[in-house]
């Protein structure tokens, strides 16, 4: 076989770089802090570019929709709760900003102990080999007897909570993003996977009430994904229980015939995961709508959009 020769480059044809379409220009680029300045200003600064521009549209989206009188649905796993985002949580709700919540099971257990004690989170790996995880008794008999308290009112596994929190005279209930919501009259409703959560595991769980209770929330999770065309949806660290609950809640809804659109979907974490990926940020959103991907700690990143949001919203009656 001849010897292979490295290819010629003296045939190669150039182009100039003046003329060449780029992708990143000194435009967009990002600008240096100066002390003292104010968090528009800081805003401002943020490059122009991928995450920089996504996290400018999702605080317009937010903006728009809030403006037009249009949904801003929050649906959130428990850790935001765990990374101490109740004070501003509950403030979105008192704005006006969040107009309905949905929660997985977790996020009864810690917002209840929150308000309980002011502490949550307890060490598994400590734990977990003496079959003590999860046996605090306060947590379990609390929203296990508000849960069925709740199903034997005909109320949904959230409102039943929230109410419970909220009549209750534990120092801390200010902290309670359920109990904020039922002062409130905000929709708040939970989804339980049964066994994924501490109280499952208690002598006062109800399987029957607690299956009726997190079904009709459901149904009324769906009816507010109903009302959602021109609204936003933010998926906040719940990377397969909430996801899965939307999609359906979705499908529901357009089988009803309610078009929900258009749409703006968001997902944020720090870590991004199928599931919010394709059945939040892509799916729902296909052709009637933007989905956005948002990577970062839930307490650096929603703290950061809503700032902008109240700042936008606030800023536009200072001036």
């Amino acid at each position: 076989m001849k010897k292979l020769d490295p290819l010629d480059l003296k045939g190669i044809k150039t182009y100039s770089l003046k003329d060449r379409p780029s992708k990143v220009s000194h435009r967009d680029f990002a600008r240096v802090w100066q002390a003292g300045g104010s968090l528009r200003e800081f805003v401002e600064g943020l490059p122009r570019i991928l995450a920089g521009t996504a996290l400018r549209e999702v605080a317009g989206a937010w903006v728009r929709a809030h403006r037009q009188g249009c949904q801003a649905l929050l649906g959130m796993g428990a850790h935001p709760l765990k990374v101490g985002l109740s004070p501003i949580l509950i403030d979105l709700l008192r704005r006006g900003l969040i107009t309905g919540v949905a929660l997985n099971g977790a996020g009864i257990v810690h917002d209840a102990e929150i308000a309980m004690v002011g502490r949550t989170s307890e060490d598994v790996d400590q734990v977990l080999g003496c079959g003590q995880f999860g046996m605090a008794q306060e947590t379990g008999e609390f929203l296990n007897a508000a849960i069925s308290w709740g199903a034997a009112q005909n109320l949904g596994l959230g409102e039943a909570v929230g109410r419970r929190l909220l009549e209750s005279d534990f120092p801390f209930r200010h902290l309670s993003l359920l109990a904020a919501a039922a002062e409130l009259e905000v929709p708040l409703t939970v989804h339980v996977a049964v066994g994924t959560d501490i109280i499952h595991l208690h002598p006062s769980v109800d399987p029957g009430a607690l299956g009726a209770a997190t079904h009709r929330d459901f149904r009324l999770f769906a009816a507010l994904v109903s009302r959602l065309a021109g609204g936003l949806y933010i998926n906040l660290g719940s990377a397969v229980i909430l996801p899965e609950v939307f999609l359906k809640a979705v499908t529901l809804a357009r089988n009803l015939g309610h078009k929900v659109e258009p749409l703006t979907t968001v997902n944020l974490d720090f870590v991004q995961h199928y599931r919010p990926l394709t059945n939040v940020v892509r799916r729902p959103t296909a052709g009637v709508g933007q989905g956005y991907a948002l990577t970062g700690h839930h307490e650096l990143l929603l703290p950061l959009l809503a700032a902008l949001v109240v700042e936008e919203l606030e800023g536009a009656h200072a001036h």
